[in-house]
């Protein structure tokens, strides 16, 4: 597969609803087994302010006597593809309750997604506060889109609502159903899967079918606005989020407002990882919360970042995608939640692994550890800057230009071409278990990218958080769309791809307001949006800087027209012809945030 971020955001979120489904969500709690089965009662039906039941599996403590919290679950994904946490934290102490959205498994109304969990989940919360095996306490648990879930609920403030612990909560018009406003094949996948009643696993896990279906809309170079149809399933929730390309009041009406960060005022842990494919949404909450909310409640918001992927936000693994990490990175997070609940809603003890606010994890040979920090910006106390050079070319892997510390005098650029008709790169495309540690996208470019290495390192370096690439570019064409691939290549020879960002052109300035590029000037554009990393890079590495504009059938193709994007076909395909800058007047550089 190509190591673009939009490709692995895609993986990584159907490789979670995948373990979800298969029943990865095993309890880490070795003992549990021996603890005694919990009460269910089954299709219990709450009711919503519109007249619509959500049905619910309660479970709660075997013997239970006293009224003590509850945790809910409200997912899209049918409440039984989370049984085992409700067993496990059952057995725990607390009650807990999986419901279906609306619309889906056995809850009544129409599932529109997004759109109604924030009002429903209100309303969730203060129906089981008042049932008489709950003490008034009410919390949620959950990731991706049940992290969504808890943020939604929250910005409603029901007054029971005691704490939440998003993982890998996707934000939507950030990380979902677009990725800095450029769509993909996924969204149509995801919708199927949670299209009716029924579960769809099957489906939506079947990848050959919708690889194809994908490769069919690459190759008929076919509208994307057509593809709900090429995929068997036209959809009108497809349509409609097309309809909203960039973030609006749409999607701005599903997440808390600065007005409701400042309103926060309960604890929060927020939990992501290095190659989760919704750390864009994780963090745009927990940045908003630090911009906007007030100083007491940012004091007891909480964020763990791990070397994990979307599913290991909650159940953590030691290899992920070719890279493997030390027995430290796997939490036992029913544990670390159980814990939080304890001591956010049973005046138990502070969990001990939460030394101080954010918690990451460095990894790299010799490294593997977690660390501490009281603000994300405290974690590196250096900028080191690194300036493009080249000779006049940067094509290839052995023919590349340079990442150096100094600027060069004299003007010099480099140049690559986006063909959008050519369907070469699709053919390349392989699925690889080691996808972070390929180097199938860079060996062949088709003509399509530049490449820069730096000097070896001299001592091993700890490089933590996002990078900030500033590129001088000029193109014949008004948009195009831009990709940022960055890699740590071992002394050895073996590649780790370390972070990536994306950019539509027209979108360079503001992601809300287009600006069409004027063909031949060449202007500034800023990479702000890399994922989050911490890594030790090797005495003897070097870094990698893949630039090149997507071609693949799992994003959606810019004929590079200046069009509407998701109306474009062959018809209006212009070939891009990209030069990159690099001089005294037009400093392209990378910033890296090292810590000493």
């Amino acid at each position: 597969m190509r190591s673009n971020r939009i490709v692995h955001r895609m993986v990584l979120v159907a490789a979670f609803c995948l373990s979800v489904l298969a029943g990865a969500s095993v309890a880490q709690d070795g003992g549990a087994a021996a603890l005694p089965v919990p009460n269910m009662r089954w299709g219990v039906k709450i009711p919503m302010r519109d007249g619509v039941t959500l049905n619910a599996t309660v479970f709660l403590p075997k013997g239970q006597k006293d009224p003590v919290p509850v945790i809910f679950t409200l997912t899209p994904y049918i409440g039984d593809s989370y049984m085992d946490r409700a067993m496990y934290f059952a057995q725990h102490g607390y009650v807990y309750a999986l419901i279906d959205v609306r619309g889906r498994g056995n809850s009544g109304g129409a599932f529109e997604p997004f759109v109604n969990e924030g009002k429903d989940g209100y309303d969730v919360v203060e129906w089981l506060a008042k049932q008489p095996f709950c003490n008034g306490k009410v919390t949620m648990w959950g990731g991706s889109y049940a992290g969504f879930d808890q943020w939604t609920t929250l910005k409603e403030f029901p007054p029971h609502l005691a704490t939440i612990v998003p993982a890998a909560a996707a934000h939507p018009g950030v990380d979902f159903p677009f990725e800095h406003n450029i769509f993909g094949p996924y969204i149509e996948q995801w919708l199927s899967f949670t299209s009716g009643a029924t579960s769809n696993a099957n489906l939506f896990g079947n990848s050959a079918f919708w690889g194809a279906k994908a490769r069919e809309y690459y190759d008929t170079h076919a509208a994307f606005r057509e593809y709900d149809r090429i995929a068997g399933n036209p959809n009108a929730v497809f349509q409609k989020w097309l309809d909203h390309p960039v973030p609006d009041a749409y999607y701005d009406a599903m997440v808390p407002t600065p007005e409701e960060y400042k309103r926060i005022q309960f604890p929060i842990l927020t939990i992501t990882g290095h190659y989760d494919g919704d750390q864009a949404g994780a963090f745009t909450y927990y940045k908003r919360h630090m911009e906007y909310g007030s100083a007491e409640a940012k004091a007891n918001h909480y964020l763990i970042i791990g070397p994990w992927d979307h599913a290991g936000t909650r159940s953590p693994r030691r290899e992920v995608a070719g890279l493997k990490f030390g027995e430290a990175s796997v939490l036992d997070l029913n544990n670390l939640h159980t814990e939080w609940y304890d001591w956010t809603m049973k005046n138990g003890k502070k969990p001990e692994f939460l030394k101080k606010r954010i918690a990451y994890y460095v990894v790299g040979e010799g490294a593997e550890n977690w660390k501490y920090a009281d603000s994300l910006e405290s974690i590196s106390n250096e900028k080191r800057t690194l300036y493009f050079g080249s000779n006049g070319s940067a094509e290839s892997v052995f023919q590349s230009g340079a990442l150096r510390e100094k600027s060069v005098a004299g003007a010099t650029t480099d140049k690559w071409t986006y063909d959008p008709l050519d369907i070469r790169p699709g053919d390349a495309e392989v699925d690889e278990e080691g996808g972070l540690t390929s180097q199938s996208a860079v060996m062949n470019t088709y003509g399509n990218g530049a490449i820069y290495h730096s000097e070896p390192f001299a001592e091993s370096t700890e490089i933590t958080g996002f990078l900030k690439l500033t590129l001088w570019l000029a193109m014949d064409v008004p948009d195009t769309d831009l990709d940022v691939d960055v890699y740590e290549i071992l002394p050895g020879g073996g590649s780790v791809q370390l972070t990536s960002a994306s950019m539509r052109a027209r979108y360079r300035e503001s992601l809300r307001q287009e600006k069409l590029v004027s063909p031949g000037k060449t202007e500034k554009y800023v990479f702000d949006n890399f994922t989050f990393f911490s890594r030790r890079i090797a005495k003897g590495s070097r870094l990698r800087v893949f630039v090149h504009c997507p071609n693949t059938p799992n994003v959606e193709k810019n004929y590079n027209s200046g069009g509407v994007v998701t109306m474009e076909t062959a018809k209006d395909a212009k070939t891009a012809h990209i030069t990159l800058v690099h001089d005294a007047e037009h400093p392209s550089a990378l910033e890296l945030p090292v810590v000493k």
